[in-house]
């Protein structure tokens, strides 16, 4: 069993039309990682730089915000989830 996860609709011209995918990895760095690796182009909107996600990312792990956990260094195991959520802004 794998990781999934979710991509957000404003995302899905890079996976193909994909909602969901599915990866293997120890941490949430990880599956980040191959997500990137297999949708060419999503690592622009997703990474501020290396290893640091743009300021309005959220990034969750079966409904925990990763920044109140290890962040990219989220521990995750098989059958978990991933939910790519865009901060939405107005006014």
């Amino acid at each position: 069993m794998s990781v999934k996860v979710r991509i957000p609709s404003p995302l899905r011209s890079f996976t193909d039309g994909a909602d969901v995918l599915q990866f293997e990895g120890g941490s949430v760095g990880d599956v980040l990682g191959q997500l990137t690796a297999r949708a060419g182009g999503i690592e622009k909107r997703l990474f501020k730089s290396p290893g640091e996600l743009n300021r309005f990312v959220n990034v969750y792990v079966n409904d925990e915000d990763i920044r109140f956990l290890d962040n990219l260094a989220t521990h995750v195991k098989p059958g978990d989830e991933i939910s790519i959520v865009p901060a939405i802004a107005g006014g």
